[in-house]
């Protein structure tokens, strides 16, 4: 099964390529060393710019970071800029979030699009009100 997301995951970066022109480019790589974020709840959406779903996630993911500013860290990574975040976190398909705990500590994983109210209702169960 692994190995069928891994080749839907290739499938879909060429089909992406061949239709977007997806740059291959890494200059808006960043350091994510410090992630998760320890003492808070830290939500890390990885996905990428490019992609449908993950296209349709970016407002949530906005809305999320203002509304659990303080109480959570909402974070997105762009796998396609970032490669090596997406090996680091054992990505297979995208989008893919992952919940960590205070003590970054994963809780909960989660692939595919992803609503506001399961966002929600998930940082509610890892008591973030």
């Amino acid at each position: 099964m692994k190995s069928c997301l891994l080749f839907k995951l290739i499938v879909g970066v060429i089909i992406l390529f061949l239709t977007n022109g997806l740059s291959f480019s890494d200059e808006n790589s960043r350091d994510f060393s410090n992630l998760p974020v320890k003492g808070i709840v830290t939500m890390i959406d990885l996905g990428a710019k490019k992609c449908i779903p993950c296209k349709m996630m970016a407002p949530i993911l906005e809305k999320m970071e203002k509304i659990y500013r303080d109480k959570a860290a909402i974070v997105f990574i762009d796998v396609w800029e970032n490669r090596e975040q997406a090996e680091r976190f054992g990505i297979d398909a995208i989008p893919t979030q992952i919940f960590f705990n205070q003590e970054g500590k994963e809780v909960q994983r989660h692939v595919g699009f992803m609503s506001e109210t399961e966002i929600m209702a998930q940082l509610k169960n890892m008591g973030i009100d």
